[in-house]
């Protein structure tokens, strides 16, 4: 029997780098790049839920998220704090195998790669499977059910990297193959569109 897997979206952040640019609502071929990052994850998953804190209110009045969307109204406490909160709400209205943690400044994270992380987690051979980096392993991650008490208790800017490194003989890590690129900045953005050769009007 599959196991059930739900996604939690990060994208609570304040893109404090992007120079007044949010983020969230930057184009990616013909959606945003949160558009992409819900439409990837709702192919693997159909449970997919996205936590948001900074400029809420102009992401859900410009971009279309067709998915539960949770508020953190402490998103400036970082990170962790997003986790913790998007888990509280996941585990008051399901209670899947496992949680799949992504963020939603990574655009060549693709569906493709999503289920090669889904298929060695229902493997069953580890707790977590999580994304392999030259600094360290970290999301997008899989937690199995039995790490979500601790994923709960996170708080602050500490992610989920350090539950990981905890649990890391029951880790197994994938290679992203430049897909772990993330958007920090403008000029890292333009980057990564011409590597993709996306075009948008």
């Amino acid at each position: 029997m599959p196991r059930s897997v739900s996604v939690l979206i990060l994208a609570a952040g304040a893109s404090t780098r992007m120079k007044g640019e949010i983020k969230q609502l930057l184009p990616w071929g013909e959606h945003t790049l949160l558009e992409d990052a819900i439409n990837q994850a709702k192919i693997v998953s159909d449970n997919v839920y996205v936590v948001l804190g900074a400029y809420a209110k102009e992401i859900l009045e410009t971009a279309s998220i067709n998915v539960e969307v949770i508020q953190n109204n402490n998103w400036q406490m970082g990170m962790g704090n997003s986790i913790s909160c998007g888990l509280k709400h996941i585990a008051e209205i399901e209670n899947p195998d496992g949680i799949l943690i992504m963020l939603a400044d990574q655009p060549l994270i693709d569906a493709t790669y999503l289920r090669e992380m889904l298929k060695t987690f229902e493997e069953g051979e580890s707790k977590i499977v999580a994304t392999a980096y030259q600094s360290g392993p970290g999301v997008p991650a899989i937690f199995d059910n039995s790490i979500l008490p601790e994923l709960l208790t996170l708080q602050g800017d500490i992610g989920a990297r350090k539950i990981i490194k905890k649990h890391l003989l029951q880790t197994k890590l994938i290679s992203p193959n430049g897909k772990e690129v993330d958007v920090d900045t403008n000029e890292n953005y333009l980057q990564i569109i011409d590597i993709q050769n996306i075009k948008y009007d």
